[in-house]
């Protein structure tokens, strides 16, 4: 299964190393390296949220995702779209917003962080969004119990996460931003954007699911049934929403990458070569049914998300480092499996003692 599912990686890996010698020499070489060890250690919690919708998706998609959907990632996130940020703040056109990231990288690095606090306001609403819809919802398993729970009741208020992500926008919009209109603007874009592509997805798959798209019986998730269902409108609404959320989590990568080298096509090369192991992580993980065996990881992908979001609000008033935003994440995320391998300790000593099922009942209650 490793060599099936990480086998574009490794592929991926080979060449961008090699293009990056021929582009760079050695030291080219070097620069794709760590960019891409960076985007991996910045993006586990990305290839966990994945992994949950993923495995709504059959195999098809699940190709899709690695295929158009990493080409959108690399050329798209990671390099079409810093020049196009750069090319509208600087009111500069394609070919000239090319010309400077190739001529000079220096004023091109300016120009983008110019523009992150518009970036970091798009993103951290998106991410913010995804966090508090998943922590106001009831679910059975609660990693944080104490916390989890409280939240979980007051989340039954209609439109709670829009109201909690816009207060501290506003605040910061207000008091910490150059530019607050910009600021505000690009904020309330992203919790649309996220209500918008969310709301479509779960619109089309609770159509498909009930047969509503095109009268027919429910059809199953796998099989060639679910192929048909994953080629609808549900599928693709999913499928958007998966690019862009991993939009979201690159926002930060693309920035962070200019402390590591100023030259656009070694931060496509590196944070490529990346963003490709993060989607096959993705893949590997529901075919392994990893969420499903530990099932706080979801918990803690979700907690680090938040964690992620408020790095990148404060972000816009001051610099924070890519080692906090990544250790913060990391951290939460290894907890979390820490804490499902000792959860699935308990339950299998419960189940093997006697009486086991009863206890075991009586503690899911």
């Amino acid at each position: 299964m490793i060599a099936r599912t990480f086998g574009w990686s490794f592929a991926i890996t080979v060449l961008g190393l090699l293009a990056a010698l021929l582009y760079d020499g050695p030291s080219g070489l070097v620069l794709v390296a760590i960019l891409a060890v960076l985007e991996i250690s910045l993006s586990f919690d990305n290839a966990v949220v994945n992994a949950k919708v993923l495995d709504r998706m059959s195999p098809f998609w699940q190709k899709i995702f690695l295929t158009i959907g990493i080409v959108i990632a690399v050329f798209g996130m990671r390099l079409v779209f810093p020049l196009l940020i750069v090319g509208i703040t600087a009111k500069l056109g394609p070919i000239e917003a090319i010309n400077l990231a190739l001529s000079d990288g220096n004023t091109y690095a300016h120009k983008l962080h110019e523009a992150y606090p518009m970036i970091a306001a798009f993103g951290s609403m998106f991410l913010l969004m995804l966090f508090l819809d998943f922590v106001f919802e009831e679910r059975a398993d609660k990693w944080l119990a104490w916390l989890e729970a409280p939240l979980a009741r007051i989340g039954k208020l209609d439109q709670l996460s829009v109201v909690v992500a816009l207060v501290p926008l506003v605040v910061v919009s207000a008091y910490f931003a150059d530019k607050p209109s910009q600021v505000m603007v690009a904020g309330v874009l992203g919790i649309v954007t996220y209500i918008l592509v969310n709301g479509l997805g779960e619109l089309f798959a609770e159509a498909s699911e009930d047969g509503d798209e095109e009268g027919d019986e429910p059809k199953a998730r796998s099989g060639p049934n679910g192929l048909a269902l994953a080629t609808g409108k549900a599928a693709f609404f999913l499928f958007l929403y998966l690019e862009v959320l991993d939009a979201s989590f690159s926002f930060d990568g693309v920035i962070g990458a200019f402390a590591v080298s100023q030259d656009p096509i070694i931060i496509a090369l590196g944070l490529g070569v990346g963003a490709m192991y993060i989607r096959s992580l993705t893949v590997y993980l529901v075919r392994k049914g990893t969420l499903h065996e530990y099932v706080y990881l979801e918990h803690g992908a979700h907690w680090a998300i938040g964690a992620l979001a408020v790095c990148m609000l404060v972000s816009i008033g001051t610099h924070v480092s890519e080692l906090i935003t990544g250790g913060t994440g990391a951290g939460l995320i290894i907890a979390a499996f820490v804490s499902s391998v000792i959860r699935n300790r308990r339950v299998t000593g419960r189940e093997e003692s006697p009486g086991g099922d009863k206890e075991l009942q009586s503690s899911n209650m």
